[in-house]
């Protein structure tokens, strides 16, 4: 993957941002467009978007191998309405405390199939039930950071947020001591 990191998740941020109307200044956003990647059924259908190919160019993406995780973006991001921070997304949907699994938002065992999911199509089924199960009100940068860079340490990262049980000193790396993102 030849994305920056900081650059892509800011660049995704803002294409976001874009597209949501905004009565308050008159900004119609795209309507359209959201409409389209909510009905996408598999990544590879909102690879063919074009606000998915704008998304793409945004970040300065020239590896075709990030169109995955860029469409994959796209298409949960477009269900999300509300940008939610400061708390991360594993933690808002995670349970009051470890002895506490009936409160969490996200049930430990779909909580278990979103740390499993192995292709992207699996990712945006999973991603998306988070997002409705948050009524589309999560922390836009840490999920669109999840979304585009979805590997070990990030995965290891959630499920210490998700059971509020902190990040040991022995994973934190000058990546993962980045704010969210």
């Amino acid at each position: 993957m030849s994305l920056d990191r900081k650059m892509a998740v800011a660049a995704t941020c803002a294409w976001w941002r874009d597209l949501q109307p905004d009565p308050a200044t008159q900004r119609p956003g795209d309507r359209a467009a959201l409409a389209r990647l909510r009905r996408c059924a598999l990544v590879s259908d909102a690879m063919q978007e074009s606000a998915t190919i704008a998304l793409f160019r945004r970040c300065r993406a020239d590896d075709p191998r990030d169109l995955v995780p860029v469409a994959l973006a796209a298409a949960v991001l477009a269900h999300l309405r509300v940008d939610k921070p400061p708390l991360t997304v594993a933690r808002l949907v995670g349970p009051e405390s470890s002895d506490k699994p009936e409160t969490a938002l996200l049930k430990p065992l779909r909580f278990r199939r979103l740390m499993e999911a192995a292709g992207a199509d699996e990712r945006l089924t999973a991603f998306r039930r988070l997002v409705a199960l948050a009524k589309g009100e999560l922390h836009l940068t840490d999920l669109a950071a999840a979304l585009l860079f979805w590997n070990e340490e990030r995965r290891r990262r959630w499920t210490y947020d998700y059971w509020n049980a902190g990040l040991p000193a022995a994973l934190l790396t000058p990546q993962s001591q980045e704010t969210v993102g």
